[in-house]
């Protein structure tokens, strides 16, 4: 059977675009009351038992049995082998996108992962140190879904912030492992690794097992369990962020080849039937060439039951009355992926404020961000681009303030303190500060 992908066609013109739109954008990010509860009990599990609820889990989820958690392990040997066995093309080109991913946050952390500090007159020194964590757990999804570029994306700014130990961990249905995945664990520097997923993943990685140390941090993609289980580890350990579906919105002003971006828009759709992609144009000659793209292109996809689905339920083609304008709405929507597929992108690009990462010119495909262009492709969603960013060598690392005040700088200091604390009715904070000033007796 032909599938057809009836994405919406909206305007900004129409009286009811705004409800449209919102109708459009909504998502909610509320977990089912049924995978909390069961996600509360697996948590407890693990924090009360350990490895024997991990392996317990591990069997009933996975259908992968183990008398001890040290069997779940992989060992640098068998990691090195899934690199020695995959095809020459495949390891090739691991290498060439971890050396980007790694060059790229080696360039961020120069640009913002440095210690710093200064001395004002008086002689106090200020400043900032920059320490990495000590251990993080990276999670990477298995099973259906195995993406060895997450493996590179969350493990090398780990290991280019100065991670100490990198632990990762990966569920393997019924024992079977993406050769691809542990090759990049490889490529990458995981420090250690084990087959386990779910939940009870997360759980261990939080609270340590037997086996399985405990972290400071959680990265990583996962499920809707792996999501809920991280919201609610937050707290005892850092989590990245909690991610919804993938997002891509294409400002286009009609010079870019249509099938070019109605692959763009499928890109993202054949991630989930949650997925949203959204064509914003002024052009309506132009719009009206890529939904005849996408008619034309979608039976030729493997995955166009689930594309057709995700353009059909949240995507939207939409017309605006200028690019201008289509900035202005793509401010509003904040999305993951962002492409400005124009002639002239960098006249574009500073109306645009927010969006987790954005693609200028025809030939920046999203795809090549996913991969192997060099920022991370762990991105903000469903909005919170407006408030947070991209993975990156910075949430690896943590800082400390740096203060040494001079005996000539607190007399300076000392009187405001002292004022400020009496204000606030803390006397031994004032009067701390007042004994180290000249002439106060202690």
């Amino acid at each position: 059977m032909k599938l057809v992908a009836t994405t919406a066609r909206l305007s900004t013109a129409s009286s009811t675009f705004d409800v449209e739109f919102k109708a459009r954008l909504h998502w909610s990010a509320e977990a089912d009351a049924a995978i909390e509860q069961r996600v509360a009990d697996i948590l407890a599990d693990v924090r009360q038992r350990g490895d024997a609820a991990v392996l317990d889990y591990t069997a009933r989820f996975d259908g992968l049995s183990a008398k001890t958690v040290g069997e779940l392990e992989l060992t640098q040997a068998e990691l090195k082998a899934a690199f020695e066995a995959i095809p020459a093309a495949q390891r090739e080109a691991l290498q060439a996108a971890a050396q980007r991913v790694r060059s790229y946050h080696e360039a961020q952390k120069k640009a913002s992962g440095e210690s710093w500090s200064y001395r004002d007159q008086d002689g106090t020194l200020l400043g900032q140190k920059v320490t990495p964590l000590d251990r993080v757990g990276i999670y990477v999804p298995g099973g259906k879904a195995a993406y060895p570029s997450s493996v590179l994306m969350n493990a090398i700014p780990a290991h280019v912030a100065g991670v100490g130990e990198i632990i990762m961990v990966v569920p393997t249905p019924k024992g079977e492992k993406n050769a691809l995945v542990l090759a990049a664990a490889y490529v990458a520097g995981v420090t250690r690794a084990f087959t386990v997923g779910g939940a009870q993943a997360v759980a261990a990685l939080a609270y340590g097992t037997q086996t399985i140390p405990a972290v400071d941090k959680i990265t990583g993609p996962g499920n809707a369990y792996v999501a809920a289980a991280k919201r609610r580890v937050f707290g005892t350990v850092g989590i990245d962020m909690i991610a919804g579906p993938s997002e891509i919105l294409v400002l286009a002003d009609g010079t870019t080849p249509p099938d070019w971006v109605a692959m763009d828009l499928f890109s993202q759709a054949e991630h989930d039937e949650l997925a949203q992609s959204i064509l914003l144009c002024p052009d309506l000659a132009y719009i009206d060439q890529v939904q005849a793209s996408i008619d034309r292109l979608l039976n030729e996809m493997p995955r166009a039951e689930i594309i057709a689905k995700s353009l059909n339920g949240r995507g939207a083609l939409i017309h605006t009355r200028s690019m201008e304008e289509a900035c202005a709405i793509s401010n509003r929507i904040a999305p993951e992926h962002l492409e400005v597929s124009s002639r002239d992108a960098h006249r574009w690009e500073p109306l645009l404020k927010h969006a987790g990462a954005i693609f200028l010119g025809a030939y920046t495909s999203e795809s090549l961000g996913d991969y192997c262009a060099g920022p991370n492709h762990v991105l903000p969603t469903s909005g919170t681009a407006r408030f947070s960013s991209p993975l990156g060598v910075y949430d690896f690392q943590k800082r400390s303030s740096l203060i040494e005040v001079s005996e000539a700088g607190a007399q300076v200091l000392g009187p405001i303190a002292a004022e400020l604390a009496y204000g606030e009715g803390l006397q031994a904070h004032a009067r701390a500060a007042e004994m180290r000033l000249k002439g106060v007796k202690s």
